[in-house]
């Protein structure tokens, strides 16, 4: 008997992962494919109610969970792992120290309250003095709660002018040009400190592009997206969909992750694959692989691009397009997308929980701003 006859089908599942020339496809949450090493044959692994099945030889007439099902189980367990290893926890400011002599002996001590909104007191029982803590919001005539809850309203998909009339409701009088410099100065901040965490994305990525007017002149948004996650990697708006030169928004890409993907999905905009060739090095054996999905039905699609196409163009409809090319509803939409609105695909999570990173409090914005402001 040969060596390969003795191994276990986990051993040639654990053989198979370690080969640089193995490519698993993600087509969907339960859907998977993996290129034969020996033939040209692609091989469809499913699961359904923790029930798998493959089209390859193996288990099609033995009924075995053979080496390729192995594999795409040992991947998935693989990933979760390195993701709770990773896990990265954004917690509430604490506010355990004076401001004055930096003394731990401190306790609440009344609300300071003025036309703006009610803000906590403390006082340090070492130095005797009270003060005030407002990370992130300080000078800010409006309280925390105020303006988190404009920016949420901003990005779920109201009008400026519609905040107005709602904060107006709340007894807060406040003009909406002021609201959109609130929009801008807080995506501004916490995009400084959320470039610096890094997502445990998949090994699965997609590309696309959707058009948008920025001050009438067509205009498209090109975005990449982890497949699995549905983390919003990196984003660009370009003059042009079939002159741009896509190498930077793969470039951000990497740079942003730390690694690169082994399967990156695209549509047949032939953009795509000059900048793949040129960024991914995809001319040795093992090197990504460019899948581009031309088709409008079965796994041949980018359906999940197109449904973050259609978050991002129901958002513009609002604003009757962007005003600015550097307009802080790309990238603050990027961030309401990855760390605060929940998706169903995912089970209620976000896509930042998906990638290992987890936002406490009851206010995740304040969270967010506040950690900013304090680095």
């Amino acid at each position: 008997m040969t060596q390969k006859e003795y191994l276990t089908r986990e051993e040639r599942a654990q053989r198979l992962l370690e080969n640089p020339n193995t490519h698993i496809l993600r087509v969907n949450d339960n859907h998977f494919q993996m290129k034969s090493l020996a033939t040209n044959r692609v091989y469809d692994i499913t699961t359904q109610f923790s029930k798998w099945s493959c089209t390859c030889p193996d288990h099609k007439y033995r009924m075995v969970e053979c080496k390729h099902i192995k594999a795409i189980q040992i991947s998935i367990k693989l990933r979760e792992e390195v993701r709770q290893r990773n896990k990265v926890t954004i917690n509430p400011v604490s506010t355990s120290e004076c401001v004055f002599c930096h003394g731990g002996n401190i306790k609440r001590y009344g609300i300071r309250k003025n036309k703006y909104g009610d803000i906590q007191r403390q006082k340090c029982y070492d130095c005797m003095k009270t003060f005030s803590i407002n990370i992130g919001f300080e000078g800010m005539r409006s309280s925390s709660k105020i303006i988190t809850s404009a920016l949420q309203l901003y990005f779920t998909g109201e009008s400026l002018r519609g905040i107005q009339k709602f904060l107006r409701l709340q007894g807060v009088n406040v003009n909406h040009t002021t609201i959109y410099k609130w929009i801008k100065k807080y995506t501004t901040l916490m995009k400084t400190h959320l470039d610096n965490i890094i997502p445990q994305v998949g090994d699965t990525w997609r590309a696309d592009e959707v058009y948008v007017k920025v001050k009438g002149d067509p205009k498209y948004l090109f975005a990449l997206m982890d497949d699995e996650t549905r983390f919003w990697i990196a984003q660009e708006v370009a003059d042009s969909k079939f002159k741009h030169d896509a190498r930077n928004l793969l470039r951000m890409g990497k740079e942003k992750m730390q690694t690169k993907p082994n399967v990156f999905v695209t549509d047949g905009l032939g953009v795509y694959k000059d900048a793949f060739k040129k960024e991914y090095g995809a001319v040795k054996k093992g090197s990504p692989i460019h899948v581009r999905h031309i088709s409008l039905h079965g796994d041949r699609n980018n359906n999940k691009m197109e449904r973050l196409n259609g978050e991002f163009r129901d958002r513009e409809k609002i604003v009757r397009g962007v005003k600015k090319k550097d307009s802080p509803i790309f990238d603050g939409y990027q961030i309401y997308h990855n760390y605060f609105r929940p998706h169903m695909a995912l089970d209620g999570k976000t896509p930042s929980e998906a990638c290992g990173i987890e936002i406490k409090g009851d206010n995740k914005w304040i969270t967010v701003i506040q950690n900013a402001k304090k680095k």
